[in-house]
C-alpha cells in the first residue's frame, strides 16, 4: 500500500492536553456567542437558522430567454432587503428558479378574531378561530415575500400581466408561478427531527462500537463525534453561517466520517495489545496512532480537497454545507487522535489499575487468612 510518512515518531499523548485546551476554548468561543446573542436585547439568534427551521415563503419565477445568473438575483433581492434569500436554479427547467424567503418580522397585519360581548367561546370554536388566524397570518407571508420578490425581479423586466403566460405577454420579462409558505411551525418540526436523527445515529454507532469493541472504546468514539458537531456549530454561531437541512446532512456525515478514523486507530490499538503485551499503554496508543497515520493523511487529504473544492466553486446554494464539511474534516481528523484515544485509553488504564487493586486486595486477603488457620498440637511424652 502506498504510504507518506512510513517512520512517524510523534508522541501524541504527550501533547494530548494543549490540543484539548484548544479544544475547550473554541467550545467556549460558540458557548459565549450563542449565549450572548440569544440574551442581548435586540440582538440576533444564537444560530443563524434558514428558512427550511425559521419558515418562510418559497416562490418559483420563471424567465423569458436569458435567465439572470443567481449572484444578479442575489444581489436585485439585497437591494430590496431579502439578504438571507435563498436561490436555486432548477436542473430540467432551465428557464426557472426557487427564491426561498425568510419570514418577514414585525409586518404581521392584526388577524385576531375577538367574540362578541357577553358570548361563549367553545374549545373547538377557539380552535377554529385559531386555525383561522394562522392560515390568515401564512398568506399575509406569501403575499408579502412575493412582493418582495416582484420587487426585486422587477429589476429585470416587467412581470406578465394577470392570468397571461410569458409568450402571450411580449413585454413580459418573467412571471412568478409558483408560491408556498413554510411556517414557524414546521420549521420547529423538523428540528426537532433532526435532533432526534442525530441522537439515534450516535447512540447507534454507541452500541455498535460497544459491541465490536470495548465499552470504553465506545465512549471516547462518541465523545468524539460529540466534539466534532458542537465545534462545528461553535463555528456557525461565531460567524452566522446559515443552517438549512444541507447542513444538518453534512452534520450526520461528518458522525460517520468521524467514526471510521477512530475505529482504524482503535482496531490498530486492539492488534498491538495482542502482540505487544509488555508495551505500556502510553506508548502502545503512540504507536498505533503513528502506524495509522499515512492511512488518515491520505484518506483525510483527498477528503479535504473535495470539500476545498465545494467551499470555492460550490456557490451560495451549497455554502452552509461545504462549510460544515470543511470545519468537520479538519476537527474530525484531530479529533480522533486528541480526543477519541486519549479518553478510551485513559478509561482503559483506569479500569485496569482498578483491577490490578482489587486482585491485590484478594491476595492479601488470602494470606492474612491463610496465616491465621489453626494447628493443632501434639501431646509432649513425658
Amino acid at each position: 500500500m502506498f504510504e507518506f510518512f512510513s517512520n512517524i515518531n510523534v508522541d501524541w499523548m504527550g501533547i494530548r492536553k494543549p490540543l484539548i485546551a484548544l479544544s475547550i476554548l473554541v467550545l467556549l468561543a460558540g458557548l459565549i456567542s450563542a449565549v450572548g446573542r440569544q440574551l442581548t436585547p435586540g440582538g440576533t439568534n444564537a444560530f443563524n437558522l434558514g428558512v427550511d427551521f425559521q419558515g418562510g415563503t418559497f416562490i418559483t419565477a420563471k424567465f423569458k430567454g436569458q435567465k439572470p445568473s443567481e449572484d444578479e438575483i442575489r444581489s436585485a433581492l439585497r437591494n430590496v432587503g431579502a439578504n438571507d434569500a435563498v436561490i436555486q436554479s432548477s436542473i430540467d427547467k432551465t428557464d426557472e428558479v426557487l427564491i426561498k424567503v425568510p419570514l418577514i418580522e414585525g409586518t404581521e397585519e392584526e388577524t385576531s378574531i375577538q367574540p362578541q360581548a357577553g358570548n361563549t367561546v367553545s374549545q373547538s370554536e377557539n380552535q377554529d378561530a385559531n386555525e383561522q388566524r394562522q392560515t390568515v397570518d401564512e398568506k399575509n407571508q406569501v403575499n408579502k415575500g412575493r412582493a418582495l420578490v416582484k420587487q426585486a425581479l422587477d429589476t429585470f423586466g416587467k412581470e406578465a400581466e394577470g392570468t397571461k403566460s410569458l409568450d402571450e405577454d411580449e413585454a413580459a420579462a418573467y412571471k412568478i408561478v409558483g408560491t408556498d409558505s413554510v411556517g414557524p411551525v414546521a420549521g420547529e418540526q423538523l428540528r426537532n427531527q433532526a435532533v432526534i436523527a442525530t441522537l439515534l445515529g450516535l447512540l447507534g454507532i454507541l452500541l455498535f462500537i460497544a459491541f465490536r469493541y470495548d465499552w470504553t472504546y465506545a465512549a471516547g468514539a462518541v465523545i468524539a463525534v460529540f466534539h466534532d458537531v458542537l465545534i462545528t456549530l461553535a463555528f456557525f454561531s461565531v460567524f452566522q453561517w446559515e443552517i438549512s437541512l444541507t447542513v444538518l446532512a453534512a452534520l450526520l456525515t461528518l458522525v460517520g466520517f468521524s467514526v471510521n478514523d477512530s475505529i482504524v486507530i482503535f482496531d490498530r490499538i486492539r492488534e498491538n495489545l495482542a502482540l505487544n503485551r509488555n508495551v505500556s499503554l502510553y506508548n502502545l496508543t503512540n504507536n498505533s496512532i503513528n502506524q495509522t497515520m499515512s492511512r488518515t493523511i491520505i484518506t483525510g487529504g483527498l477528503v479535504f480537497l473535495s470539500v476545498l473544492a465545494l467551499v470555492l466553486f460550490g456557490g451560495e446554494v451549497l455554502r452552509g454545507f461545504s462549510l460544515a464539511l470543511f470545519v468537520g474534516v479538519i476537527t474530525g481528523t484531530y479529533s480522533t487522535i486528541a480526543i477519541a484515544s486519549p479518553i478510551a485509553i485513559w478509561w482503559q488504564d483506569k479500569i485496569g489499575t482498578a483491577k490490578v487493586k482489587k486482585v491485590e486486595a484478594i491476595k492479601t486477603e488470602r494470606l492474612a487468612s491463610a496465616s491465621r488457620r489453626s494447628v493443632s498440637r501434639r501431646p509432649i511424652a513425658r
